[in-house]
């Protein structure tokens, strides 16, 4: 009776040992894979709303430091005048 119980534990110890080994390679890999998975495809942020329209008298002011910088150039010789119009009509679209 001694060996048929010693061959029992034994068996218990070898099949714990299996399964804990088993469980643990399982739970590796399914960690690889979540990271694989993560990095071929990572998770869609949602867009962020757009800001919202600048109000007119901004955007008047930043058309008119255009024009200005325009005027700077054009006096500077950098710009010709057909080069000047085009411009100014472009701001003021």
């Amino acid at each position: 009776m001694p060996g048929l119980l010693r061959g029992v534990a034994r068996t218990a110890v070898v099949a714990g040992t299996a399964t804990a080994v088993s469980n643990r390679v399982s739970r590796r890999q399914q960690g690889r894979w979540a990271q694989q998975e993560y990095q071929e495809a990572p998770p869609q942020l949602a867009p962020a709303a757009p800001p919202p329209p600048p109000a007119p008298a901004d955007d008047m002011s930043g058309r008119i430091d255009q024009l200005k910088q325009l005027g700077e150039l054009k006096a500077q010789g950098v710009l010709t005048e057909a080069e000047f119009e085009e411009q100014k009509r472009r701001i003021l679209g």
